[in-house]
């Protein structure tokens, strides 16, 4: 057999809030193919997240350098303050964490000696990103590419609609309601979305609505060691919701597996003002010249297939 390839990856994460960021953390300790090179965490209790992928990890029998990141905003009051799912940390073994301004400089470094071998992950509010990008003005450009799990851009219309994604594509500027993550921190959407990376891809909110699974599927089909810990997790999430959506497994997975998403090119723009327009991604298409691209639409089938495989 041949030597797996595998892909150098940093995971940008704000586990312990929406469940999917657990479930995309357990696909990525399992694929083989991904050389987890490190884990931060941003937004609210971000040394309890980072304890929550602590956990994670030994559990898996990993051991992934992982640092507390940013737990404010740049800007803009915290909407996001709590980790809930937290509370399940009582039962498993994990390291403590501090807040203490290392998560940048770890992923600069990590980046410094891996120059255009890293794909940066980052499925939470984009704060600790922004600050990285901030923090040196080569650090962007020194990324294989950077997949985020961010932004609303429209697609889904074009299905609801019948005119297809390839008309709903070169349509001009439009606004959808803003995506958490941008929301959750609008000013450091704007860096990151200006910032010169090689390949830029989103995994709008408008694909990633379309992967869910019910909260019995999910007592059923997460039967692995691993994923029975999300799954313990994963309650305090179906204490206030039926459903799980795949929104940043499906992120993952596009790194992976190539036939689980379609990607178009363009332009993406953010509005940082205050207010209900604060985090909004307008989409402008230009296949040719566009900086950004973004999931124009997914197979469900091929997404839960290339998941579960790894289990």
């Amino acid at each position: 057999m041949g030597k797996i390839k595998r892909e150098k990856i940093l995971f940008d994460t704000d586990i312990g809030s929406d469940i999917d960021d657990a479930v995309c953390l357990a696909y990525l300790l399992m694929k083989k193919e991904c050389d987890l090179l490190g884990i931060t965490t941003v937004t609210g209790e971000s040394e309890k997240r980072a304890m929550m992928a602590d956990a994670m990890c030994k559990a898996a029998g990993r051991q992934i350098p992982i640092f507390a990141g940013a737990d404010m905003p740049l800007m803009i009051p915290q909407r996001q303050k709590l980790a809930p799912q937290a509370e399940k940390l009582t039962a498993y073994h994990h390291a403590e964490y501090r807040c203490e301004g290392n998560a940048i400089g770890f992923m600069r470094d990590i980046i410094y000696k891996n120059p255009g071998e890293v794909t940066l992950l980052a499925v939470g509010p984009l704060t600790n990103v922004a600050l990285l990008f901030a923090s040196d003005k080569n650090i962007a450009s020194m990324l294989k590419r950077l997949v985020i799990m961010c932004g609303n851009f429209g697609f889904d219309e074009a299905v609801k609609t019948g005119t297809g994604a390839a008309d709903n594509v070169n349509k001009a500027p439009s606004a959808c309601r803003p995506e958490w993550n941008a929301r959750v921190d609008p000013h450091a959407a704007a860096i990151v979305y200006r910032a010169p990376v090689k390949v830029h891809r989103s995994v709008g909110l408008d694909v990633t609505t379309k992967v869910k699974m019910k909260k019995e599927d999910v007592a059923r089909r997460f039967n692995h060691d691993l994923l029975r810990i999300v799954a313990d997790f994963a309650q305090v999430w179906f204490a206030r919701t039926e459903t799980l959506t795949f929104h940043d497994p499906l992120a993952a997975a596009c790194i992976f597996n190539d036939n689980v998403c379609n990607f178009v090119r363009g332009s993406v723009t953010t509005d940082y003002t205050d207010g209900d327009e604060a985090g909004i991604t307008l989409w402008e298409a230009f296949p040719e010249s566009g900086a950004h691209e973004a999931a124009s639409r997914v197979d469900c089938d091929e997404f839960f297939n290339e998941y579960f495989s790894v289990f």
